[in-house]
Parts: C-alpha cells; sequence; structure tokens
C-alpha cells in the first residue's frame, strides 16, 4: 500500500495529477488455512446503503483442480450491480486466494465485466477457473426464456 502511495505522490508531482489516496481500490488477503482475499464493496455496506446487487458463487468442490489437489474447502462470492455484470465486490477462501484476488482488482479498476471474465480463456486446471465459471453462472441470468426457446429448438431441428 504504501508503494502505491508514493507513486501517487511522485505521479501527482511530477506529471499534475490528481489522483487520491482514497479512489485506490485496495484488495486485502490473509494468509491462513485457509487464505481469505476480498477486494470492493461488502455485502452489508451494499445493504446498509440499499444497492440491489447480485451474487455469484462458484465452490471449489465443483473446480476440477482443487478437487486434484484435495483442496475442496472455500469458494468464490462475487457481487455485481443487480441486472449487471459490473463487480462491486468479492471475496475468496481457500488456497491461493491471495494469488486469485488479483484478476478480480484488475477487472474491477478497469471496469471489466463479469460476462467478459467468462470469456477470457484460463489455463486448466487451476483454481482461478472458480472465477471464470462464477462469470458464466452471471451469463446463464442472460439467457430469457424466448432465447433458451429458440436454442432447444435449434439444437432439435440440427439433431433431426
Amino acid at each position: 500500500m504504501a508503494d502505491f502511495m508514493a507513486r501517487l505522490v511522485i505521479r501527482n508531482a511530477l506529471f499534475f495529477g490528481n489522483g487520491k489516496a482514497s479512489s485506490l481500490l485496495v484488495p486485502w488477503a490473509t494468509f491462513t488455512d485457509p487464505e481469505v482475499a476480498h477486494v470492493g464493496e461488502y455485502e452489508d455496506d451494499l445493504k446498509k446503503r440499499g444497492v440491489a446487487y447480485d451474487i455469484y458463487k462458484k465452490s471449489f468442490n465443483e473446480v476440477d483442480r482443487a478437487i486434484l489437489d484435495s483442496e475442496t474447502s472455500g469458494y468464490v462470492r462475487i457481487l455485481t450491480k443487480a441486472k449487471s455484470d459490473k463487480i462491486l465486490g468479492a471475496t475468496i477462501v481457500g488456497s491461493h486466494a491471495g494469488d486469485m484476488i488479483s484478476e478480480i482488482s484488475v477487472a474491477m479498476q478497469y471496469n471489466i465485466g463479469l460476462g467478459s471474465i467468462a470469456s477470457v480463456i484460463h489455463p486448466y486446471p487451476t483454481q482461478a477457473e472458480a472465477i471464470r465459471q462464477a462469470g458464466d453462472l452471471y451469463n446463464k441470468t442472460r439467457l430469457t426464456p424466448t432465447v433458451a426457446r429458440l436454442l432447444r429448438n435449434l439444437t432439435a431441428y440440427r439433431r433431426s
């Protein structure tokens, strides 16, 4: 954190910037067993402010790498603005959580939505697949009944 604050001071002083430390997106991690990492807003804070949000949660017991490594306890939990893929906050509990939170931090910093994360090819098998799979959960919500019916009909037609 001190490194980024120093960079901010230098950028403001040398390049006439107006960045503020309060605008920094600061992820944190606790290196316990299991690790816990978080970035952005907390659900309680969103509730208190009356912000509508959706939750996308993927347990590590559904992630192939976690199963292979016998590290299935934990989850990835991502909060998005209601009916949107804008990420408001995320918590990861499990092995490598401190490493994995960076992907979500970058997405939040540069306004990359959860749906877009799902379209990024992740190395397989890795624990980070849980983040991509959470993005898949978001994308499934975009499948309206009409589109689902059209896809079923198309699939049935192609199979006949």
